[in-house]
């Protein structure tokens, strides 16, 4: 059996286990959220040899020269030795401003970072429990406008941290927040250019970032928001948006329900990806956002592209869950 060294102590992993889950195994307690190497939380840095190159799959150029790599998807094939030392992603302390319910399942975290905080509309940031329990969420504030930090969380009852926030969580507790990441963010030097985004649940938290910061630059090409959720619990600020597309000619919002109940005629039946590529059959020149459930995003991303939109246009953000 391979020997994985972190921080110095010796643990017997199993051939082809990641170096998250032979330290989780172990019980040893390190940061981790997603588990498929998007939310950067587990990041770690080799001290012996290089990492395999999946394990480093979307990190800056100057971390791969470090040996920095996601502890979920590195499976090397022999010893390896890693240490967490030398953190990367700064972790501030912030201030719990409100915990609102938006809906039985959607709650509005609003927080206050100690120090300056710069990020763009539509980042996303890892957030911290004073126990390591660590979860990426988007942000849904503006950085000009608003001087909080806004999160949109779903409770899932396997979710530990989403039950906690939504059960428990109080404002003025302190929590810890990591350096922003991700780009799936609004570019104002082409205010022309159709933005297509399609959100299922909290996905929507980036987008209503990415739509008012558009909004907010004068964007003159047409926005199209699709938001869609299996009931009307997993829709929220609905009469916000609304009120935005009424304000601005160039927005279109399009609520959407899997199975919209009697009396629910003014949703879109139908699932939001389906409805968008029914409606935009031709993506040549648009740029394309889309967040929220992998299968969804995924999909999406390949029909979009095949219906004309340039892969670097394409900003795709899956939510993925984990209970652990």
């Amino acid at each position: 059996m391979p020997t994985l060294i972190f921080e110095k102590q010796s643990y017997q992993r199993n051939p082809d286990e990641t170096v998250l889950d032979c330290l989780l195994r172990h019980g040893v307690s390190v940061p981790h959220a997603c588990r498929n190497g998007v939310c950067q939380s587990c990041l770690m840095r080799s001290t012996d040899s290089d990492p395999p190159a999946p394990a480093q799959h979307g990190l800056k150029d100057s971390l791969r020269q470090q040996r920095y790599f996601l502890a979920c998807t590195c499976a090397p094939e022999g010893d390896f030795a890693a240490t967490l030392s030398g953190p990367v992603l700064i972790q501030l302390p912030a201030r719990v401003i409100s915990v609102e319910k938006l809906t039985r399942r959607i709650a509005r975290v609003r927080l206050n970072p100690e120090g300056a905080f710069d990020y763009r509309a539509g980042q996303f940031i890892n957030l911290a429990r004073g126990d390591c329990l660590t979860r990426p969420y988007s942000i849904a504030s503006l950085p000009y406008t608003e001087d909080f930090l806004e999160l949109h969380v779903a409770r899932h009852e396997q979710g530990r941290m989403s039950r906690w926030i939504h059960d428990e969580l109080q404002p003025g507790n302190e929590l810890a927040v990591s350096t922003p990441l991700g780009e799936c963010c609004y570019r104002p030097e082409h205010p022309e250019q159709p933005l297509l985004l399609v959100g299922t649940g909290c996905g929507l938290a980036p987008l209503y970032g990415v739509i008012r910061d558009a909004l907010h630059h004068g964007h003159t090409g047409p926005i199209w928001l699709y938001h869609g959720s299996r009931d009307r619990e997993g829709l929220y600020l609905v009469e916000e948006l609304r009120g935005l597309a009424r304000e601005h000619d160039t927005f279109n919002y399009v609520p959407c329900l899997d199975s919209p109940a009697a009396g629910e005629a003014d949703f879109t039946a139908r699932r939001a990806h389906e409805a968008a590529l029914a409606r935009h059959t031709d993506m040549k020149g648009w740029r394309v956002f889309l967040c929220g459930h992998p299968e969804m995003v995924n999909q999406t991303k390949m029909k979009t592209y095949l219906a004309g939109a340039a892969l670097a246009d394409i900003h795709a953000d899956p939510f993925y869950l984990t209970a652990l």
